[in-house]
């Protein structure tokens, strides 16, 4: 008995829709967008633990950096919170637990976003970082409500719903760790 050979299978789609399994120039560029967005954010956390911890100039001096016994907390948080939540700001500012908590926040969450792993606990924990940096001055200065903190909140939860990470960095090696396959949340 010999093979009968099948003609090979062809799907016709509408002209310019996309194939299952390709990328379309638009998603790539998305990608790409997204990952230079997640490097941006990264670079944004990660220069604030810098200059906090080494006072390199830019916003905090040498003298007040964390190195060197200031407080990362104390300053915006004393003296800069205005609106309902001021006082709760004002009773912690420069404590040693808060200045502990902010400065390994700002540390993690700038190696999670850089590297690409993580990306899912970075988001929540650098959404409730922003908007807790927005209710230190309520109102916003420029707007009655909205300002960049709680625009770039959304956008740490865009990155981890759409996995930025996998695109410039190591998401998609993490995401096959046995640990990270047991539990995705920490995708």
């Amino acid at each position: 008995m010999t093979a009968i050979s099948q003609p090979p299978v062809t799907r016709r789609t509408a002209p310019g829709a996309p194939q299952l399994g390709v990328e379309s120039t638009a998603q790539k560029a998305t990608r790409y967008v997204f990952a230079g967005i997640r490097l941006a954010l990264g670079w944004t956390f990660l220069w604030a633990f810098l200059d906090k911890t080494f006072g390199l100039g830019h916003e905090t001096e040498s003298k007040a950096a964390w190195i060197n016994g200031g407080s990362p907390t104390k300053g915006f948080l004393a003296f800069g919170a205005e609106g309902p939540f001021a006082g709760f700001y004002r009773a912690i500012a420069g404590t040693a637990w808060v200045d502990a908590l902010f400065m390994l926040g700002l540390a993690a969450i700038a190696i999670a976003l850089l590297a690409g792993v993580g990306l899912r606990v970075a988001a929540v924990a650098g959404g409730i970082l922003y908007v807790m940096m927005w209710t230190v001055v309520l109102p916003p200065e420029n707007n009655p409500f909205l300002d960049d903190h709680l625009i770039n909140a959304a956008m740490l939860a865009g990155l981890a719903l759409t996995a930025a990470g996998d695109t410039w960095g190591f998401g998609r090696m993490w995401a096959r760790l046995p640990i990270i396959r047991r539990w995705p949340w920490l995708k």
